[in-house]
């Protein structure tokens, strides 16, 4: 049976170690229902907006952040055992700098334009959580395009401007007026709130009673 269509809207921040999770439950839940009904389209919030562009040494902003050395290691090892039990690919000490995502969301903005948001997406955690990548510097931003399937001479053209800039900062603040205040933050049918990294168990739960409504 085919569903009819369900637009499912995520807010997320690459940098965001739940987010990482959250989509990892929420790809192999798709992966169990070929024939779910979700339209994803990923939205903008950043984690930390008044970081400067260049971003910052991520070990030290961690320390001050939460409290010293001591407290950013326990966070860590819980995310690495989170990260082992969602079978997901993830070091949090692996990236050194602690990025403006600004550049990062107006890559995911065009790539929702160029129909691979979702692989961007990817691609942009994976780089960041995986591999240690700057995902706030321009070059880096325009290889993870390229490697993608964007015009990386185009994407890095446009990094280089300031085009959607300011689209990107509205639409962060139009949802935290909206009532997103964290990420993951799920909606489903633009009128079901879901926050957190849910279980893929969940997903398969919420994908079986849109199948039941459509029956």
């Amino acid at each position: 049976m085919t569903l009819p269509a369900v637009r499912l809207d995520i807010f997320s921040d690459p940098v965001c170690p739940w987010c990482l999770v959250g989509k990892a439950n929420l790809d192999r839940a798709l992966a169990d229902h070929p024939g779910h009904p979700f339209q994803i389209q990923w939205h903008p919030f950043q984690l930390n907006p008044d970081l400067p562009p260049e971003g910052v040494a991520k070990r030290a902003y961690l320390e001050e952040k939460f409290g010293g050395k001591a407290r950013v290691d326990a966070i860590h090892e819980r995310l690495r055992e989170v990260a082992r039990n969602a079978g997901v690919d993830m070091d949090p000490d692996k990236p050194s700098r602690m990025p403006n995502t600004l550049n990062a969301h107006r890559l995911i903005h065009w790539a929702g334009i160029e129909a691979v948001q979702s692989p961007i997406v990817a691609a942009l955690m994976r780089a960041y959580w995986a591999e240690g990548r700057d995902i706030g510097d321009l070059e880096t931003l325009a290889d993870i395009a390229g490697e993608n399937g964007m015009d990386r001479d185009a994407t890095l053209r446009l990094l280089q401007s300031d085009a959607d800039a300011d689209d990107i900062q509205a639409r962060d603040l139009d949802a935290r007026q909206k009532g997103v205040y964290a990420v993951p933050t799920f909606l489903i049918a633009q009128q079901y709130v879901v926050s957190g990294a849910q279980p893929t168990e969940t997903w398969s739960k919420v994908i079986a009673e849109i199948a039941g409504k459509a029956e």
